[in-house]
């Protein structure tokens, strides 16, 4: 166990760095087969690793890029840091006209050079937003920076040692590839595209393949699978009625939580996820519930 906990790497629009707190107590006490199909910036995992005993890890997404990063960061990190470097120098001489040059004209020459360009788009792009448009170019807007840190050498030495120590299988998949392996007792974290509470709210071109409300339900109809073999499952989305009513025979847990994409700053507050967990970890326990309450008390639980 660390003492100090190492966060992910990436910069994550809906990433889960502030609710692994209340993920973690939610998580079966014992985990020994892991498995992650919608990795993101992989924040819940990345926590468990270091505050867990020894488990197998399956990690996976459809995007391959990202997991191309993963496994650069994993297998070629001190090569990822020189090239990662060599971006932070040019990108501070002129930083939008840099920004755009390696998002629209820059050819990488190896698939490192693909992890690093998408590690500082990552870090430079508004927000630490993922989206393509429908040909599968990366399209998001520079951010709005006075110095973001493109090389963080002792965060990517870190979570490198961490895949690397774990041995963690690393694929790029769709969802239910990944979890058609799943057994009885195997714990999953289901992180998919939320999916949209309002028109203005609706984002789901992460891949040039768009998770809209066919796939929600699909997603639904494999959690379900996934409970009869007797897998423990946690998921996450928004607090929509529509997904309240694909879960409706779960446990559903409300909490607070920030929207860090909004370009205003105010809107960003005073939101709400759901969780959703299909194994018993007696949540309806008061102490249970304040427990989790206190351990971060920027999220407020509430029982749906």
């Amino acid at each position: 166990m660390h003492k100090t906990i190492t966060s992910s790497y990436l910069k994550w629009a809906g990433g889960k760095k502030g609710l692994v707190f209340i993920l973690d107590k939610l998580t079966p006490k014992n985990i020994e087969r892991y498995f992650e199909p919608f990795l993101g910036s992989g924040a819940f995992f990345f926590y468990l690793v270091q505050t867990r005993k020894k488990f197998q890890a399956i990690l996976s997404d459809s995007n391959f890029e990202l997991i191309n990063t993963y496994k650069e960061l994993r297998d070629n990190v001190n090569e990822l840091i020189e090239i990662l470097h060599e971006h932070q120098e040019n990108y501070n001489k002129n930083m939008e006209k840099y920004y755009y040059y390696i998002r629209d004209a820059y050819v990488p020459k190896n698939n490192t050079e693909l992890a690093g360009r998408f590690i500082f788009l990552n870090k430079s792009c508004y927000n630490g937003l993922y989206r393509v448009n429908k040909s599968g170019n990366f399209n998001v807007p520079h951010g709005r920076y006075i110095n973001p840190k493109i090389c963080n050498r002792e965060k990517l030495m870190e979570c490198s040692e961490l895949l690397r120590i774990y041995e963690v299988e690393i694929s790029c998949n769709v969802y239910r590839n990944t979890t058609s392996k799943c057994e009885n007792n195997d714990f999953v974290y289901f992180d998919p595209p939320y999916f949209p509470i309002s028109k203005t709210s609706k984002f789901t071109d992460y891949t040039k393949e768009s998770f809209g409300i066919l796939e929600h339900n699909e997603l639904a109809k494999e959690f379900e699978r996934l409970s009869d073999i007797g897998a423990n499952v946690i998921l996450s989305n928004s607090n929509s009625d529509y997904i309240k009513t694909l879960y409706k025979k779960y446990d559903i847990i409300k909490i607070k939580s920030s929207r860090n994409i909004n370009c205003n700053s105010k809107k960003r507050k005073d939101h709400y996820d759901l969780i959703i967990l299909n194994h018993d970890r007696k949540t309806k326990d008061e102490k249970i519930i304040s427990k989790i309450q206190s351990t971060n008390t920027k999220n407020i639980l509430k029982r749906e």
